[in-house]
This record gives C-alpha cells, structure tokens and sequence, in this order.
C-alpha cells in the first residue's frame, strides 16, 4: 500500500523558517516526480515545487522560488521542503504527490499524502 506521510506544519510568525517533509513507502519511487502543492481556504491547489527522485532535479512555483528549497534523503525515502522567510500568503495545507513525470498541474499525481497545515502570522 502507497502511502506519503507529511510532517512538520505548524503555526509560525512571519520571516522565520520551517522544514516539511514527506515520508514515502509502499512502493519505489525512484523513477518518480515528487511534488509539494498547497491549498488555502477558498483557492485551488496549486504547485509548490517538485524534484525528479532518481536525478534530483528540482522545479519550482515564482511565487517560492529563492525561498523554498525542495530535497530528498534517499536512505530515509523522504522528500523535504524547506521554507524560510514565510509569509502569511503562505499560509495553506501542503501536500506532498507523487507521479511519473513532472507536472505543475495537480490533477497529474497518483499518490498524495493526507496533508500538513502550515499557518504564517503576521
């Protein structure tokens, strides 16, 4: 059974920096894409970063971009995002997929994880 566990969400104050990470098993994801996207209240799921496992070759949204940095432990099957300078815009439900080739559309992945609610005060 496929499963991606997030972890490390949590309310923060703006400027500061925070590490998700996504806890993969189940199967290999080798030759897969893992991708972080984030859902605030009201708005579609949108494209965060990705990073191609096997290459480690790394995508990124503008809006992130210089800020978030995605990565992978290969021993530990877990894939990261680390956020620093946070904004309060960046405050949303981060989920982490997973698919075959890299797409910034959601609707692309195959396996998600459950998600990690990250919250940025002002």
């Amino acid at each position: 059974q496929v499963q991606l566990v997030e972890s490390g969400g949590g309310l923060v104050q703006a400027g500061v920096s925070l590490r998700l990470s996504c806890a993969a098993s189940g199967r290999t994801f080798s030759n897969y894409h893992m991708g972080w996207f984030r859902q605030a209240p009201g708005k579609e799921r949108e494209f965060v970063a990705a990073i191609r496992w096997s290459s480690g070759r790394t995508y990124y949204a503008d809006s992130v971009k210089g800020r978030f940095t995605i990565s992978r432990d290969n021993a530990k099957k877990t894939v990261y995002l680390q956020m620093n300078s946070l904004e309060p815009e960046d405050t949303a439900v981060y989920y982490c997929a997973a698919a075959r080739q890299y797409y910034s559309d959601y609707e692309r992945y195959d396996y998600w994880g459950q998600g990690t609610q990250v919250t940025v005060s002002s």
